[in-house]
């Protein structure tokens, strides 16, 4: 336990830096994080040590180029301290009347709350001051004066902290790779690795190297070197942007907020992208799936180093959006990935797509695999034109395109972006949610969409439209005749507000939003909740949020002087990526309060399900963590239910949330994606 730890400093130790910052004693970095960032200023943090006398505590803190906590602090920021060191009390199983080293004396930290001068020689915990203040991953880097360094795996890792965690960044998980072949674990060893700055984004949109493959740790503990005690569930990041952008360093998936508010890791993993990535070729040992073999050599490298970081191997929820969620859903039926985690969530996943011809078979190749033959007349030899490969055997074209430079590979018109089905990684056309036992991993899962994903798929007539017909038909680039046939059926209806364009739109992105994320998903937990595929399923639908992918400048709610940053009570669309401001509690601009209570409770929600495969939090645990918002809410509106049957049930996020039944269900039947999708066959 924490507290029954033994700091040990020799003479030599406390009048220098110890060569690893955990070799005598766990890190604690506490704050009391309320996810408000124009707030943060207002909030101080500071760190735990285990149990120490007087002049071992002082030196210990001096190590960290600290202080033992001051008075001044202490009564400053007496309400955030006090509740830090309750949720200490009741996780770490502290006595009530507990005793820290402070600055001045003994601090009973749970109790009265006071500060004693006697017994100053006893070994109690230690509390440091913490004097990194930069509240953001954008402010915050690494000094003299904030390092952190850990052992693992035979290396040295030099990270540093900020106001709310430990930050471990651009962390080797992979030998530099070799193109078109499968990435195998880091080697090397002996190594010091400053893990202080983010590693180069995988090849992209003309940025990024092939030398990618890095993770990304957000921690609010470190255990004393060698220990495997008070481990942290870990929550494993994998990134979106079709396959072809996107980072373990995006700024929206940056897990310091999540990981100082609910106690636990975070891992973002980088993992090649378009043709580097995903190119197959048949007869020839090119067999795609790169990507994902880069997300299992990450899980891997997760499992046997996370422990030196304070994760918990044996507690790893793979959760990811859009091509991240894509890559969940394979994950979860791939071979080489199962047992590797213990629980999944898919945010805003991709699928069907084929009926009325809305944008051909874009979605539905994110939950359904190609075979390496239809991957390569989709893109193959248009790969090898445009990169003057022409030779006359198949060989020769593939080392033609192995000498082509990594960003010219991946800006031609045409990439390879397809989960394919490879026997290796992939052996299944889609996943498996027929068989109980069968081929998919056997763990907890969430899906889930935003209200209106499909928004940001479909096409905003760049000039105005005078009829609904013309208007659907140029915003989801479709037939007239099946334009006419989303109107005949009635089952979309259309909202008059006198703007034909922007109703006529409205419709188009109902039908994209249903027909590319709604019911493939909702048909997913279905499926699973009928057959027992996997132990629960959840789904949500994200009813409030900011930002996302807007390609059509939709923009949010109505600004006025009322509401400066919109109003969101008002009708606006809710566009795909929006939701992980709120699932990471990472957002920078708050509307109204009901922004930051939402954001509260549904990163509540998701972080309740990385540390127990349920996403509801014990009333106990909010209680003593000071989350009244999300108490109350909870309370007003009962608890998050599994799917269990055709009526659902769903979450319907926002503040408070509510329950609901399955949405668009008869919509859903209508375009072929009925609850009854997989039970069928998957066709």
């Amino acid at each position: 336990m924490l507290f029954n730890s033994v700091l040990v400093l020799s003479a030599s130790l406390a009048t220098c830096a110890l060569a690893v910052s955990n070799a005598a004693t766990s890190l604690t970095l506490l704050y009391q994080n309320n996810l408000n960032a124009s707030d943060d200023r207002n909030h101080a943090s500071f760190l735990l040590l285990d149990s120490n006398n007087r002049a071992g505590a002082i030196s210990a803190c001096a190590a960290l180029n600290e202080t033992l906590l001051p008075s001044s602090i202490i009564n400053a920021h007496r309400s955030d301290i006090q509740q830090s060191l309750a949720y200490v009390a009741s996780t770490r199983k502290a006595f009530s009347n507990q005793l820290y080293h402070v600055q001045d004396g003994l601090l009973e930290g749970y109790g009265t709350f006071t500060i004693r001068t006697l017994a100053l020689g006893a070994r109690v915990p230690v509390l440091c001051s913490q004097s990194s203040t930069s509240s953001q991953p954008s402010s915050s880097s690494a000094s003299a004066n904030n390092q952190v360094s850990i052992a693992s795996g035979g290396n040295t890792y030099v990270g540093y902290r900020n106001q709310k965690s430990f930050r471990f960044l651009g962390i080797p998980y992979a030998n530099a790779p070799q193109r078109f072949v499968h990435s195998s674990l880091y080697t090397p060893k002996g190594q010091t690795i400053q893990a202080t700055k983010y590693g180069a984004q995988c090849a992209q949109g003309g940025s990024g190297s092939e030398d990618c493959l890095f993770v990304n740790i957000q921690t609010p503990f470190i255990p004393r070197q060698g220990a495997t005690d008070e481990l942290r569930p870990v929550m494993f990041w994998i990134h979106g942007g079709g396959f072809t952008g996107g980072s373990g360093a995006d700024s929206g998936s940056d897990g310091g907020n999540l990981a100082s508010r609910e106690d636990i890791v975070v891992v973002n993993i980088n993992y090649r992208l378009s043709t580097l990535g995903f190119l197959a070729i048949p007869g020839t040992n090119v067999t795609g799936n790169y990507g994902i073999g880069d997300q299992v050599t990450a899980l891997e490298w997760t499992i046997q180093n996370i422990a030196s970081f304070g994760g918990d191997p044996k507690k790893i929820t793979i959760i990811g959006e859009s091509a991240g969620a894509g890559s969940v859903r394979t994950l979860l039926g791939s071979p080489k990935a199962i047992g590797k985690y213990q629980g999944a969530v898919a945010m805003s996943n991709l699928g069907g797509g084929v009926a009325l011809g809305v944008n051909g078979d874009y979605a539905t190749t994110y939950s359904s695999y190609l075979s390496i033959s239809a991957s390569y007349t989709t893109a193959g030899q248009q790969i090898f034109q445009s990169a003057g490969c022409t030779q006359s055997s198949i060989e020769a074209q593939i080392a033609c395109l192995k000498a082509v430079p990594a960003l010219q590979v991946v800006s031609y018109p045409t990439v390879a972006r397809y989960v394919v089905q490879d026997g290796t990684y992939v052996n299944t056309p889609n996943l498996d949610l027929v068989t109980k036992n069968g081929s998919a991993a056997y763990v907890p899962v969430i899906f889930g969409i935003v209200d209106n994903d499909g928004a940001s798929f479909s096409t905003y007539p760049k000039t105005p439209v005078t009829t609904e017909l013309a208007g659907i038909q140029a915003s989801l680039g479709i037939s007239a005749s099946n334009a006419q046939s989303i109107i005949d059926s009635k089952l979309f209806p259309y909202y008059d507000t006198g703007n034909i364009t922007l109703d006529s739109f409205n419709v188009s992105q109902r039908v994209a939003t249903d027909l590319q994320f709604r019911c493939v998903d909702q048909a997913t937990v279905y499926a699973a909740s009928q057959s027992h595929v996997f132990p629960k399923s959840y789904f949500y639908q994200m009813q409030r949020s900011t930002g996302g992918y807007d390609p059509n400048n939709l923009g949010g709610p109505p600004k006025s002087a009322q509401y400066p940053n919109g109003n969101p009570n008002l009708p606006y669309f809710k566009l795909h990526g929006a939701d992980m401001p709120w699932v990471f509690g990472n957002l920078g601009t708050l509307r109204d309060s009901n922004d930051l209570y939402s954001i509260q409770l549904t990163s509540g929600y998701f972080a309740a399900f990385i540390k127990t495969g349920d996403p509801n939090p014990e009333d106990r645990y909010l209680k003593i963590r000071g989350y009244e918002r999300s108490l109350e809410a909870i309370a007003a509106t009962g608890p998050w239910e599994q799917v269990g049957g055709a009526e659902g049930k769903i979450k319907l996020l926002d503040y408070p949330s509510r329950t609901a039944g399955f949405v668009d269900v008869q919509q859903c039947a209508w375009l072929g994606y009925g609850l009854d999708y997989y039970l069928k066959g998957g066709a």
